[in-house]
């Protein structure tokens, strides 16, 4: 593929988060977003006109069968992401998993070896890593100008029904630990190494959707560097997630793009890349590795240790027995 041919895209799941990558994908040039498919049709309709595809569905196979789709950004339920994933690759197609990979640590390993087979690229959409904010945390860690001690994450939403970032109703149901907390598990091994130790507890679980409303979860890396994050569906106060980083020369404070120090003093993110939409960079990444032949930062295979903790957190949750 020459620069000067378009990558075509098709994305899967156009809900809330599906038209943050379509938003993003409209700022990259040499992109072309050729089909797009959703749990309705209606929804695939609407936004294959928003946005320009040439041809929407109701099933991702539609896409996978198209001669005019290189690459696939997979927008759609936790549950299905490793078995599309693979089916993208086996049908020749390059492609971005939204977080999570998959729900167990036996799918994540599952996409790993059909990544290895096909050569093709396989990322996973990990955005704390393309963050401004983390990314010029990230900067001082490689200069060697800064090192993590410790890390307090708090990752809170109001979700007592199952509902999407819209308010719109879901159809399937999301999971503070496979989802939620893949980002701050694989943000804690990107900043300040391999996670060696770690313990979970979680309170009761919702008495509809069966899946526990509050956890908390302790890590420690190979550098000595420890983390502690509390999640919650049950917040109803500021929402989102808020990153504390505490290290040996400054403490900072990252709320998603923006990033202060301790003292609430906001600090310039300006030079740090071209977009502030972490969304938007991700997906530059994963067109620019396509491009180039080269693995993407947040590949399968750099973010798959972060599956290897999820797969023991959640081992230790369901027989309250702990690993170190």
């Amino acid at each position: 593929m020459t620069p000067r041919t378009p990558l075509r895209i098709a994305l899967a799941g156009a809900g809330a988060f599906g038209e943050k990558h379509l938003d993003g994908l409209m700022n990259i040039d040499g992109v072309e977003i050729a089909s797009i498919t959703s749990r309705t049709l209606e929804q695939a309709e609407a936004a294959a006109k928003k946005y320009g595809a040439a041809h929407f569905g109701a099933e991702l196979g539609e896409s996978l069968e198209r001669d005019d789709v290189d690459a696939v950004i997979l927008c759609t339920p936790t549950q299905m992401h490793a078995e599309q994933a693979i089916a993208c690759m086996e049908a020749g197609k390059h492609v971005e998993v939204e977080i999570p990979l998959a729900d167990s640590w036996g799918d994540a390993e599952a996409v790993m070896r059909k990544q290895q087979e096909t050569g093709l690229t396989c990322m996973v959409g990990h955005t704390r890593r393309f963050n401004p904010s983390h990314q010029w945390v990230h900067d001082r860690i490689e200069a060697g100008e800064f090192a993590v001690q410790q890390m307090d994450v708090q990752t809170y939403f109001f979700r007592r029904q199952n509902i999407n970032a819209k308010g719109e109703p879901r159809s399937w149901t999301d999971h503070l630990l496979w989802h939620h907390a893949a980002h701050t598990v694989d943000l804690f091994a990107y900043q300040a190494g391999k996670i060696v130790s770690a313990h979970a507890v979680q309170g009761p679980r919702h008495p509809q959707l069966g899946i526990a409303m509050d956890m908390s979860i302790q890590l420690k890396s190979e550098r000595g560097a420890i983390c502690t994050l509390s999640l919650s569906f049950n917040n109803d106060g500021p929402l989102g997630t808020f990153f504390r980083y505490i290290g040996d020369t400054g403490t900072y404070i990252a709320r998603y793009d923006d990033l202060v120090n301790g003292k609430e003093q906001p600090i310039d993110l300006g030079g740090v890349a071209v977009s502030s939409n972490g969304i938007e960079l991700q997906d530059r990444e994963f067109v620019a590795a396509i491009r180039e032949g080269r693995e993407p930062n947040g590949s399968v295979a750099q973010v798959l240790d972060c599956y290897r903790v999820l797969g023991e957190l959640a081992r230790q949750l369901e027989t309250d027995d702990g690993w170190s």
